[in-house]
């Protein structure tokens, strides 16, 4: 594992860590540089974004109330959210949390990310604006026919478990996950643009040189990606939630019935999508779930086999290179090596 956290710093990540659990047992190795220009290293406890790992996060909440008969899965947006959609009565909740809905991502109209960063890293946005984006686009694709991820659905989410609660996401789940799961490492920031102690920090690309974008604000990331976490946090969670402490059988059953492999396409290692998670490939053709993430600076990769008996968690911090097909490749490596293969 120590050689696959290196090769990954070689392959330009500036700092890595690797948690790896067998059953009860767990370790932890890193490699590079907490902060560029200095030997500080990568703290092993340390925080960071996890960003689209906050999805499994909001989908456990979702799938609570559906138990509680307060959300129907099959029940459309226009139903629960009357006008907030032109199109609202074609989607439904089911739609939303595995990608299936034609909706346009409200990211895709950021251009320039690197530009925009610098001069928007701090800039509060509203989750009905972003939604007021896609809205204000046709569908791509009739609902329930084609998979493509899109945040926009799950700041719908957002909205949706406001509705039914009476409550914002943050605090159903801080109350339904974080606090019953003792999560004490994990922390849903709104506006805050700092990532609590101990972390690393990460970098981004702009106009050629690696620029410390570790403080933003993440409100345009929100219900589909806000959270920041430990390795230790989100082991924690997910061995929680294919252990059944989270979800009924029938809730869970749902969560875990992917989209067929055809569906699946641009996400790496993905070969199904449920609701909220992933289904993953592997080298051992291991029934593996887990999720993917990235955000300015951070990269993350979260998963466990159903029976909880592999277990690997990833954070990686972008360095002074634009990260690409060989640090993919060298992340997916790095998993399969953590399994056992």
């Amino acid at each position: 594992m120590q050689g696959a956290a290196d090769r990954l710093v070689e392959a330009g990540a500036a700092g890595v860590q690797f948690r790896v659990a067998r059953g009860d047992d767990s370790f932890v190795v890193t490699s590079g540089i907490a902060e560029l220009g200095s030997d500080r290293p990568v703290p092993e406890n340390g925080r960071f974004r996890i960003s689209c790992i906050t999805k499994p996060f909001v989908s456990v909440v979702v799938l609570q109330l559906v138990a509680e008969g307060r959300i129907v899965l099959d029940n459309t947006v226009e139903s629960y959210l009357p006008g907030l959609l032109p199109y609202g009565e074609k989607i439904t909740i089911r739609n939303l949390l595995q990608h299936t809905s034609g909706l346009y991502n409200y990211m895709d109209s950021f251009q320039k990310p690197g530009d925009r960063f610098l001069t928007e890293r701090y800039k509060h946005y509203e989750p009905t604006d972003l939604i007021a984006i896609a809205a204000a686009k046709p569908l791509e694709f009739e609902p329930g026919t084609k998979f493509a991820y899109c945040n926009t659905n799950y700041f719908i989410i957002g909205l949706l478990i406001e509705k039914v609660t009476g409550r914002s996401y943050r605090t159903e789940i801080t109350e339904r996950v974080l606090e019953p799961l003792e999560l004490t490492e994990t922390v849903l920031p709104g506006d805050d643009p700092n990532i609590p102690e101990p972390h690393a920090r990460g970098y981004m690309q702009i106009g050629g040189r690696p620029e410390d974008v570790t403080l933003m604000n993440p409100s345009e990331a929100g219900c589909a990606g806000e959270i920041i976490s430990t390795t230790r946090d989100l082991d924690t969670f997910f061995a929680a939630l294919f252990g059944g402490k989270l979800l009924a059988e029938a809730e869970f059953t749902e969560m875990t019935t992917p989209l067929p492999p055809e569906m699946i396409e641009n996400l790496p290692m993905g070969i199904g999508y449920g609701l909220g998670i992933m289904k993953l490939e592997n080298d051992g053709d291991l029934d593996l779930w887990g999720h993917g993430a990235g955000i300015p600076g951070y990269a993350t990769f979260a998963a466990t086999t159903r029976d909880l008996q592999h277990r690997v968690q990833l954070s990686f911090t972008i360095g002074d290179k634009d990260f690409g097909h060989d640090a993919e490749q060298a992340v997916i490596r790095g998993v399969n090596i953590a399994l056992g293969f």
